[in-house]
């Protein structure tokens, strides 16, 4: 759920011990030059969505995806076993407690490579001045966004542990520090 606090609690579950595995960064490492999932991209959805300088145009390819459901649906089906693969391998290379920083978790089925699931929700006001304020976009753009994702029942129903953040960023890290403490059994 974009503009919840993810990256706040992350930040805290790495500070205790957690690997953090950044999904976001997973995905923009299998759309480098030269990657087949920017090849298919290219060839399957929208050759104009690459630069001239090979780079996936981000800015463009967003604002498709956000407002066109049935090129999200495809961008998706493009991307995600690549984004997995890539997960996997660095899973495997990790040692101790793993944390999956993953906004789109649930989409892309990475849940199944969980044992337990931590999502972080706040209501949808909160979470489109969030994305507003962090992204710089107008309003409209930021709705889409938070419009196009599942609503916080969807992550509640399908946690182990959701953190709710409608309050103070001490409130956010507290809440993130008890679930650190669940997770390790202290």
């Amino acid at each position: 759920m974009s503009g919840a606090g993810k990256s706040t609690v992350c930040r805290v579950f790495a500070e205790n011990g957690f690997h953090v595995i950044d999904c976001d960064l997973c995905a923009r490492e299998v759309v480098q030059p030269g990657r087949p999932a920017l090849d298919e991209l290219r060839d399957r959805l929208e050759a104009s969505l690459i630069l001239p300088d090979g780079n996936l145009d981000r800015r463009k390819t967003s604002e498709l995806i956000f407002h066109d459901e049935e090129k999200r649906a495809l961008f998706n089906q493009i991307i995600y076993p690549y984004i997995t693969y890539n997960i996997s391998e660095k899973i495997k290379r990790a040692d101790g407690f793993i944390l999956l920083d993953a906004p789109t978790l649930f989409e892309a089925r990475l849940e199944l490579l969980c044992d337990r699931i931590v999502s972080v929700t706040a209501d949808s006001e909160n979470c489109v001045k969030r994305i507003m304020l962090r992204d710089d976009i107008p309003e409209e753009l930021a709705r889409a966004r938070l419009a196009s994702q599942h609503d916080a029942g969807f992550y509640r129903s399908r946690s182990t542990i959701c953190i709710e953040n409608n309050g103070t960023p001490g409130e956010l890290r507290e809440a993130a520090e008890m679930a650190v403490k669940k997770l390790k059994g202290n």
